[in-house]
């Protein structure tokens, strides 16, 4: 098998989103390398114009890779609800606009569940990692949770405050972080991931 490397022994985060930054900085402690954002680039975002998750987090991580000559990782995540034919999915960023207005978008959500019965959603990630060449290892990861009004907790990102995760009777804007990076799509996405890179990489 032919085996791959970080070149430079660095890692490109293909984001500008400070949250999502954070976290993946903290997922990413388990490898000896040094990490970079796109910010350090001054790379814009790609066009999102990918049907699925995986295509959308391979559409960004080929963008910041061929652009600074380092593997890159990117991360596509999103909140589907059974009710709403699984909308947002991968509009969840912009559901309230361009500007991705996160407290519009959740009050959006609210007016759209007012009527439903059923409550239930997922968050889904999907993150892929990138060489210049293109060639690239991309995986998925979801955990189920319960849509929650009014947002609760400061933790977190996004959609955190909505989604109350039935197991530990929390939205996930209320949990610890270290809990939320333990458990989260995020983070299972990232165990399956890991498995692969041990697969082909050589440090």
């Amino acid at each position: 098998m032919f085996m791959r490397a970080f070149i430079d022994n660095k890692l490109v985060i293909a984001s500008n989103n400070d949250g999502k930054i954070l976290e993946l900085r903290e997922i990413l402690k388990v490898f000896d390398i040094h990490i970079l954002s796109n910010r350090d680039f001054n790379i814009a975002e790609p066009i999102e114009d990918g049907k699925t998750f995986k295509e959308n987090a391979y559409i960004k991580s080929f963008n910041t890779a061929s652009k600074t000559k380092l593997v890159s990782l990117s991360d596509d995540s999103g909140i589907s609800f059974r009710a709403l034919n699984n909308r947002p999915g991968i509009h969840s960023a912009r559901y309230a606009g361009k500007k991705k207005d996160f407290a519009l978008a959740m009050k959006k959500i609210n007016k759209e569940l007012e009527f439903k019965d059923d409550k239930s959603c997922k968050f889904t990630c999907a993150l892929s990692l990138c060489w210049p060449d293109g060639y690239n290892i991309t995986v998925q990861g979801e955990i189920c949770g319960e849509f929650s009004w009014p947002p609760s907790g400061r933790n977190g990102f996004g959609y955190d405050p909505i989604f109350y995760y039935p197991k530990l009777k929390k939205t996930f804007g209320e949990l610890d972080p270290a809990v939320k990076h333990e458990i989260s799509h995020r983070n299972l996405a990232f165990k399956k991931l890991k498995t692969q890179i041990k697969k082909i990489v050589h440090e």
